[in-house]
């Protein structure tokens, strides 16, 4: 057996880097600590999404606009119905209701009625354009 204090095997930590070493653990230790103080002071919570308000979003197609992959996103519309939709709007340049998808194949009823709450039609006016409710239409001053 080889005597103890003889030992072959290089130190892990060489004896000059033994003080960096020892203030990078310090200060990690120290950061640690500051951190899990300011968990505590805050009531332990990391990230309270329990409590958080949900967010309440739309999904609307424009489908004057919308390609056929977005148009495939609506419920029952697959590659083949979304690929007919954007034909027709080419046929015909564009949708002025989205009643107009009736006259798609494929596009019946059942289905329009299905896919009508994520749809809108863009005016051609842009943003700019003024929009008249059917409740305005006959309050409207002469």
């Amino acid at each position: 057996m080889p005597p103890r204090g003889n030992d072959s095997r290089p130190p892990l930590v060489r004896h000059r880097d033994q003080p960096v070493v020892a203030v990078l653990l310090a200060g990690g230790l120290l950061a640690w600590g500051v951190f899990h103080w300011g968990l505590w002071s805050t009531g332990g919570a990391y990230l309270d999404i329990d409590r958080a308000v949900p967010l309440d979003y739309r999904f609307n197609v424009d489908i004057n606009s919308a390609d056929w992959p977005e148009l495939m996103q609506l419920p029952g519309i697959g590659e083949t119905l979304a690929r007919r939709i954007v034909a027709k709007r080419a046929e015909q340049s564009r949708f002025t209701r989205v009643e107009d998808l009736l006259a798609v194949r494929g596009i019946g009823p059942k289905t329009l009625q299905r896919i009508e709450p994520f749809l809108f039609v863009e005016s051609p006016f842009g943003s700019e354009a003024i929009v008249v409710h059917r409740s305005e239409e006959n309050t409207a001053p002469q």
